[in-house]
């Protein structure tokens, strides 16, 4: 059985809100922002939220 590194609410840097902001705005998707952040797709929902930041949804 391997060993899997696992973040449990760990508080968002700077950086990574810049990062999230800059895809968002480049139009990735959540799955993809997420993927990219290494964080969940729910974490990364409710931090886009809080900072009133759009994420396109894809069809």
């Amino acid at each position: 059985m391997s060993e899997q590194f696992v973040r449990h609410r760990q508080p968002w840097t700077a950086e990574e809100v810049g990062t999230l902001r800059t895809l968002a705005t480049k139009g990735m998707g959540l799955k993809a922002i997420a993927k990219a952040l290494k964080r969940s797709e729910e974490s990364t929902k409710e931090r886009a939220k809080a900072d009133k930041i759009a994420i396109a949804k894809l069809r």
